[in-house]
């Protein structure tokens, strides 16, 4: 029988006593909870964009500086040593500075800071000041460009105090590399020329016949304990001191040898801890003159020069992939509202 048309007995719900109902339980607040100060309200804090920095490593003699400066004149920046004995005033030929015309007016910052010669410039002390160096660069919108041979210093500038210099930029590692047998050869031309530029006369100039210890300072540099002996031989005849400085020359080039070897097991290291972006310039140091030139512009620079850029943009391209994303969710988004509405109407 329909509803409609029932008795109105058939329609009658069954009473309910609101006296058997149980009465409503209340939760009431500890005391303790009501004396209780109410929550700190939240405060989100939003990271600081960081900063853009590019690191360029390896061994002695590979073209690190060349590299730095070509980045820097590309990118607008400005370049950070990371050479611990290029950090000091004096002996240029024998550490290697570049040069005023080989900077090409690019920035160079801890460059012959260090005036006294005995004084020790920590990891610590290097870190703190290119820190310095880098947020003063950063600030004038340049792009810091830490370059130098002392892998040390590098990895404390990187992972050290924390990491706090990873918390302020990101980072782009270069990795210049010379098979070790063609790096060699390179290495015992450049002595010859370091030599023809005026090494000897240099340390000579520098030379204390009171100091005993090259384990301090400047005095560390390559060239600077080699020379010690011929320097003193000043009462040799002249071909025995011949002989000691064709012997100091040798040893000054199987000794930058040995060193870019253990630079170079060090940026091995670091390249299984950091995302290193190695480029092979072994063919560069076959080749002599304009065919160098060539092949460093193709083999070192160029590469390079696109994985700046692609670092430089990568910011810009995610949020290019985040606004197409957001496109697309809010496309689709907008395809089921229609759909519901349609369904609505029906």
């Amino acid at each position: 029988m329909p509803l409609s048309m029932a008795p109105p007995a058939a329609l009658a719900f069954p009473r309910i006593s609101l006296t058997t109902m149980p009465p409503p339980i209340i939760a009431l607040p500890d005391r303790a909870d009501t004396m209780r100060p109410p929550p700190p309200s939240l405060v989100l804090r939003h990271a600081a964009p960081k900063h853009k920095a590019v690191v360029v490593m390896g061994a002695t003699g590979t073209g690190k500086s060349r590299l730095a400066i070509d980045l820097a004149l590309r990118f607008g920046g400005e370049v950070i040593n990371s050479d611990k004995m290029q950090l000091y005033d004096g002996l240029d030929v024998a550490t290697n500075k570049v040069t005023p015309g080989e900077c090409a007016g690019v920035p160079h910052h801890l460059l012959g800071v260090v005036s006294c010669p005995d004084d020790d410039f920590s990891a610590a002390d290097f870190r703190r000041e290119a820190a310095r160096a880098a947020a003063g660069a950063a600030a004038r919108g340049r792009i810091p460009v830490v370059a130098g041979g002392s892998n040390s210093y590098v990895e404390e500038l990187v992972e050290g105090d924390r990491r706090a210099f990873r918390e302020r930029y990101d980072c782009c590692f270069l990795w210049v590399d010379v098979q070790l047998p063609v790096l060699r050869d390179f290495v015992a031309r450049r002595v010859d020329d370091m030599c023809r530029r005026g090494l000897v006369d240099e340390v000579a100039a520098a030379f204390d016949p009171r100091r005993t210890d090259y384990s301090r300072g400047l005095w560390r540099a390559i060239g600077a304990p080699e020379l010690d002996a011929y320097l003193r031989s000043t009462g040799a005849g002249e071909d025995e001191r011949e002989l000691m400085l064709a012997a100091a020359i040798d040893e000054i080039k199987s000794n930058t040898s040995r060193l870019a070897c253990r630079q170079r097991g060090k940026i091995q290291r670091l390249a299984r801890m950091w995302r290193v972006r190695r480029v092979d310039a072994t063919e560069v140091f076959l080749k002599r003159g304009a065919a160098a030139d060539e092949a460093w512009q193709r083999l070192v620079a160029a590469p390079c020069i696109d994985a700046v850029r692609s670092f430089l943009n990568e910011d810009q391209e995610c949020s290019m992939v985040a606004a197409a994303g957001k496109a697309s969710v809010f496309a689709s988004a907008a395809g089921n509202a229609s759909v519901f509405a349609t369904t609505a109407v029906v």
